[in-house]
């Protein structure tokens, strides 16, 4: 993935684009505190770097 053409904090669609997962399941992630997210106005707000950090501790290489 090219991480660097994207913005430095992402909405919540636009994470969830990233990652191809829905609303609820966002939502859970960031519940969770498994995502960290702020809130900007009213509204949720994923850092870049966050999602860069999730998505590198999501790795799974399966059961070789």
């Amino acid at each position: 993935m090219m991480y660097e053409n994207l913005p430095d904090l992402l909405t919540r669609k636009e994470t969830q684009k990233v990652l191809c997962i829905s609303k609820n399941t966002i939502l859970n992630l960031i519940h969770a505190k498994k995502l960290p997210a702020i809130i900007i106005g009213g509204r949720l707000k994923i850092r870049k770097d966050d999602l860069i950090d999730f998505i590198d501790n999501s790795l799974y290489w399966g059961n070789h």
